[in-house]
């Protein structure tokens, strides 16, 4: 959702507000005046939201672009058995180099209709009243995780007309694919003949998942009921694509502005010199500051503008009021993601679904000047493919953007744009209940990342993990040293027991100091010492 000169309400800790303390209560002020469409909010504290605290909010406008007779709000999220606590640790682990995602064990599809009200049952058990010849309006809200959804309905058409909050140009689809966080509304027409029931999909991507137990449900179905004894054959699709930004069409026309910033990202993942798989933007892994980044813009008076300000690990960016930003995101993981900006619809201005190829059809040029490019906050980025979008520096805020996949947040896939910090300090007013829970929290509320009126001062400040860096280091050498130090003790030890035992300490010695100056003549112990030091020693 939006927020202009309440970016305080914008509810990610750390950037925006601290969290609300035990047994307090924080009333978020949404407007509604200038913004209107498919919704949801979550808790941004940890992964909380992954144990269940999320839910959509559907803002109507005074008139619809599209004419229907009812709706239903369908969300499709995934499930896991364990809280989040546990699933962070498990993932967040040493004994996790690869970085495994946890995989959830189901899914949950459960419906609510225009007055809010959910329908009875999930999953298999929920059904969703049709009648002849109506024209229903489905938003559908992916509030999972980690799981993409493929969705479609048997035996009725349908047309695109929304997509993350933006009115789109009606657009016959097949099907329609859903990132996590992503949001469509589909206009499907009731049958007249209503002597059978159909099935509403939704498939789990089982190819974002490390493994696939041999437990795990894949697709799952709910009912859409004319109120008949049977349910027609259910339909399968031989291809499932993922829906296509560049086929839809905004119905408010906002022409692509020329950039005047151009920031480039580059999405990494390994395992870091602390041991955990992390991820990471240019290299930097997102670690969440101690004074949240709007009270520093609000309280560093110039040295707002100045991106130290807001900490080693926030990897913020400041930004002029009015800067046209140019934001390409370059995937160089084996994994599409999806991304989402806090504060802004951006129109996306080039996907490229292979960052190598010399193909236009996969790596397309860089154009300018679009009529209309379409607007979401929610983007899908191809494994190995980049895409650019585009917004105008116009909300003075700190806003986050990050990969929607939760366990990728957790594990620092994130960056904070301040948006015009001198603007902020003029224009915004944190209420005093926001300061006061900070307080309460023990958290300073002016300062840099750390609450110090310093640029050069962040004793304290959370620093690293780092990416490893490749080559001997002198832990590596160390540990070489041992173990071939050890090997030949091993040896001496076979040898001493081939003679029946019978050596001494004194030749037991002389017997390691042989083999030590044979490796030593073969030049593994050199090489060793030569490649970490670049010279003999």
């Amino acid at each position: 959702m939006y927020f202009n000169k309440t970016s305080y309400y914008d509810g990610a800790p750390g950037v925006t507000q601290c969290g609300i303390p035990v047994g307090e209560t924080l009333t978020y002020e949404i407007p509604v005046d200038s913004q209107w469409g498919t919704y949801w909010w979550h808790s941004h504290v940890g992964s909380q939201y992954v144990d269940g605290l999320r839910a959509p909010f559907i803002i109507k406008p005074e008139k619809e672009v599209h004419d229907y007779d009812d709706e239903y709000t369908i969300v499709v999220s995934d499930w896991y058995n364990d809280q989040h606590s546990k699933l962070i640790k498990e993932f967040m682990n040493i004994f996790n180099p690869t970085g495994a995602e946890p995989v959830p064990n189901s899914a949950a599809i459960y419906v609510a209709n225009a007055n809010g009200t959910y329908l009875d049952g999930f999953n298999e058990n929920v059904t969703i009243p049709f009648e002849a010849g109506k024209t229903y309006r489905l938003r559908i809200i992916n509030q999972s995780a980690f799981a993409m959804f493929y969705v479609w309905l048997d035996g009725h058409d349908m047309s695109i007309i929304e997509a993350d909050g933006t009115d789109t140009d009606a657009y016959p689809v097949d099907h329609v694919s859903l990132s996590v966080a992503q949001r469509y509304s589909v206009l499907v027409t009731a049958r007249n003949d209503t002597n059978s029931n159909f099935l509403f999909h939704a498939n789990f991507d089982s190819s974002m998942f490390d493994t696939v137990p041999d437990d795990l449900q894949l697709n799952f179905t709910s009912t859409v009921s004319y109120g008949a004894s049977v349910t027609a054959d259910e339909e399968t699709r031989e291809v499932l694509d993922m829906t296509s930004d560049w086929l839809l069409v905004p119905s408010q026309v906002e022409v692509q502005q020329a950039a005047d910033r151009f920031i480039e990202l580059g999405v990494y993942f390994d395992t870091f010199d602390n041991g955990v798989n992390r991820a990471a933007f240019n290299n930097i892994t997102y670690q969440s500051p101690e004074v949240p980044s709007i009270f520093t813009a609000m309280t560093m008076g110039n040295d707002s503008n100045n991106a130290v300000a807001y900490g080693p690990q926030t990897h913020a960016y400041t930004l002029e009021k009015g800067d046209v930003v140019d934001l390409q995101v370059i995937n160089w993981d084996a994994n599409s993601h999806p991304f989402h900006l806090h504060g802004h619809k951006y129109q996306i201005v080039r996907v490229a679904q292979d960052v190598s190829s010399n193909d236009t059809d996969l790596n397309p040029p860089h154009t300018e000047g679009a009529a209309n490019p379409m607007r979401r906050d929610t983007i899908v980025v191809p494994a190995g493919g980049a895409v650019n979008i585009r917004f105008v520096a116009d909300n003075p805020g700190a806003w986050i953007f990050h990969c929607h996949i939760e366990w990728h947040l957790e594990a620092g896939l994130a960056v904070v744009f301040i948006e015009a910090p001198n603007e902020m300090q003029t224009e915004l007013a944190i209420p005093q209940v926001m300061n006061d829970q900070c307080t309460a929290l023990g958290i300073p509320v002016t300062g840099n990342s750390v609450g110090k009126m310093s640029l050069t001062d962040f004793a304290g400040a959370v620093r690293g993990p780092y990416p490893q860096i490749l080559g001997w280091r002198p832990k590596g050498i160390g540990a070489l040293a041992g173990c071939i130090l050890t090997a030949l003790l091993g040896m001496a030890t076979v040898v001493w027991y081939a003679f029946g035992g019978q050596l001494d300490a004194d030749e037991l010695h002389e017997e390691v100091v042989r083999e030590l100056k044979k490796k030593e003549k073969g030049g593994l112990i050199k090489r060793g010492v030569k490649s970490a030091f670049g010279k003999n020693k």
